[in-house]
């Protein structure tokens, strides 16, 4: 039995007014991932357009600090 298939299980044996909770919690884990992506793909773009701006010759004596 796969753990999707042991939570499915679970939910099958909660009572109805507790569901609305479980369906939040759910959307509360999708939100954190999608906040995670977001940031993760920002540092990308962001490392790819200061590289520029970091790795040059006027600025190496800093690379040493």
């Amino acid at each position: 039995m796969t753990v999707k298939d042991m939570i499915k299980k679970e939910v099958d044996k909660l009572p109805e007014n507790v569901l609305d909770e479980v369906l939040d919690f759910i959307r509360f884990l999708e939100l954190k991932k999608e906040k995670r992506d977001l940031i993760i793909a920002s540092e990308r773009i962001s490392e790819r357009t200061l590289a520029r701006i970091w790795d040059n010759d006027e600025d190496a004596v800093y690379d040493t600090l």
